[in-house]
């Protein structure tokens, strides 16, 4: 038999039982469109995790520390450990050699210092953190009150909302206001005559201060958490941070390793590159020149990993739904088995094989799958913007940013489809073969 002529006979029969298989075909949809809606959720979330974590930067960032590892020669005991000879300071010549290497577009230290800031005459004690140029893009900064520094030499500071409350209560009023911060700044102590190399190194705490106007209140801590700053509240432009040399932590440590040099030193140095699939090698080069240096690769991994399980636990569950309207589809064509044993009998009195019998039902099954598909993605994707829609509003009324928690990508649509065929088929497998099986005198004889 034909296939045009086994399609016009799949359709005559669909539309005469237009109510049933509609119905059937509706169940379809309702498991469809749940597939849709949940497979949709888990996608929109890992794009929008992913997104947030490539705009910050992490994604291209290489974390680099100065090489601490220390080594017992022969297998000795702690107190005879010595550095490793690889090891080198993280100072202003390194910062520059590692600028220098293929594909860095940015190196940067992390820059934090606690201090005192003094505003309408009272003292607040707070921690500065400096923030680079690049931060402007990370998203920390999205949504907040003022706006982002002029210039990365102007003498700006932004608040983090928290301390921007003790400042005023009403944090609007502060944008355009002065603050003074006082701080203690680092002065190497020149060496004397008939010092040596070994004992000339120190510095001289001074206290100073420096003016800075608000510009801005933003609501997260954009300088803390993983490779960042620490609990940064007052923020200002990393070069400026540079210019003000205040003392840090890492300075009493490089008193207490007796260190000679008096070129800035660094805890930490923050090394960007052109796509995070440079990081890796990026990250090996920094190794090999003898600092320590990590990345967020392996996170990223395990979040992928977490996101793919995710989303297979939520197919697994919308797939309930389809699961009953398999059902549905069995026991429509069942019926139709039953209903039409006449006419399958003629047909195979007029010379249909048991294939013909069977691909007419497949027919009928391929085609309630594949409009179920249809409706149901639409369904689905309706589903997930409805989402998002309730979602962003509850936002909104939080005074936070909007966010897109649904997406429908051509391969879930196709997936959606593909998958309402496929279980269509499945499902039709046992009516078609007891269709097919219909003995014709029998079928005949039916009333």
């Amino acid at each position: 038999m034909k296939f045009r002529d086994l399609s016009d006979l799949a359709f005559r029969n669909l539309r005469e039982a237009v109510l049933r298989n509609s119905l059937t075909t509706l169940g379809v949809a309702v498991g469809v469109a749940s597939l849709v809606a949940m497979l949709s959720l888990g996608v929109g979330l890992q794009q929008l995790a992913t997104s947030r974590l490539a705009k910050s930067g992490l994604f291209d960032s290489v974390f680099v520390t100065p090489k601490t590892n220390l080594r017992r020669p022969g297998g000795g005991p702690p107190a005879s450990r010595t550095p490793d000879a690889k090891a080198r300071p993280l100072d202003a010549d390194a910062r520059a050699e590692i600028a220098r290497l293929p594909n860095v577009i940015e190196v940067y230290p992390q820059i934090r210092f606690f201090t005192e800031v003094r505003y309408d005459g009272k003292p607040y004690a707070t921690m500065v953190a400096g923030m680079p140029e690049s931060s402007k893009a990370s998203g920390a900064f999205d949504g907040m009150q003022g706006s982002f520094f002029s210039s990365p030499n102007a003498d700006e500071a932004i608040l983090q909302t928290e301390f921007a409350k003790e400042l005023n209560p009403q944090t609007a009023s502060l944008i355009g206001k002065d603050l003074v911060l006082r701080y203690a700044e680092r002065q190497s102590i020149p060496s004397q005559p008939g010092e040596t190399a070994q004992n000339s190194g120190g510095f001289s705490v001074v206290p100073k201060e420096r003016h800075f106007r608000i510009i801005g209140v933003v609501e997260t801590e954009p300088a803390s958490g993983f490779g960042g700053f620490g609990s940064g509240r007052l923020l200002i432009p990393l070069p400026i941070a540079e210019t003000l040399r205040a003392a840090q932590v890492n300075d009493l440590r490089d008193i207490l390793r007796d260190s000679s040099s008096d070129k800035p030193t660094y805890s930490s140095l923050t090394v960007r590159v052109k796509s995070p699939s440079l990081v890796e090698a990026t990250e090996a080069k920094l190794k090999e020149l003898g600092f320590g240096a990590f990345s967020l690769l392996d996170v990223s991994k395990g979040l992928r990993t977490f996101f793919r399980v995710l989303d297979l636990l939520l197919a697994i569950f919308s797939s309930l739904a389809l699961a009953v309207a398999t059902l549905g589809i069995v026991n429509t064509l069942v019926m139709a088995v039953l209903e039409r044993r006449r006419e399958i009998g003629v047909l195979k009195a007029l010379g249909a094989a048991d294939r013909d019998v069977k691909q007419l039902f497949f027919v009928e099954a391929g085609v309630m799958g594949l409009f179920g598909g249809i409706v149901g993605t639409v369904f689905g994707w309706l589903i997930g913007r409805a989402l998002t829609f309730g979602t962003n509003v509850y936002l909104h009324r939080q005074n936070l940013s909007s966010v897109d928690i649904s997406s429908v990508p051509l391969w879930l649509v196709l997936f959606g489809i593909g998958f309402a065929i496929l279980v269509s088929l499945a499902a039709c497998l046992y009516p078609a073969s007891r269709a097919a099986r219909l003995d014709p005198v029998q079928a005949l004889r039916y009333e």
